[in-house]
């Protein structure tokens, strides 16, 4: 796998975290991630400031969001990175437990790529994210960074 396809995970839940890496571990792609607490966090990351200024440049493959984060939340990165012309283009991925119909239109009208309620069961749950993780990271074809600040 291409090393530069990372996955951004934006999730405040501790357990929510590790059941994703363990699903994401089956297909070896927990190598390739980085995990953040809040949404002001994931932006630092995606804009390489704060504890993350040092870090190499280069987008995600994919950001996994949860919507209800400390700071600022997912809805709120979802707007910010989809008004970003250096951002628009990286696929994100609600990934919540929010089944509320307003997070969902809203999420889809900020330019959400896909909105998945994280299943209660466990099994269920490790299965969602095996398969978000292997078809954003593995499957899916990015564009090409060059176009990526048109």
């Amino acid at each position: 796998m291409n090393e530069l396809k990372k996955i951004l995970i934006a999730e405040d839940d501790k357990n929510d975290v590790e059941l994703t890496l363990t699903a994401l571990e089956e297909f070896n792609l927990a190598n390739v991630v980085v995990v953040v607490n809040d949404g002001e966090e994931a932006l630092d990351y995606l804009y390489c400031r704060g504890k993350f200024a040092d870090r190499i440049m280069g987008n995600p493959a994919v950001i996994f969001l949860d919507i209800k984060m400390p700071k600022v939340t997912g809805l709120e990165v979802l707007k910010q990175i989809k008004s970003d012309d250096s951002l628009k283009m990286v696929p994100a991925v609600i990934l919540t437990s929010s089944r509320e119909e307003r997070d969902l239109v809203e999420g889809y009208k900020l330019g959400a790529n896909a909105y998945v309620v994280k299943p209660v069961d466990f099994e269920e749950f490790i299965r969602a994210v095996k398969q978000l993780g292997l078809f954003w990271a593995v499957i899916n074809e990015p564009p090409p960074v060059s176009s990526m600040s048109i």
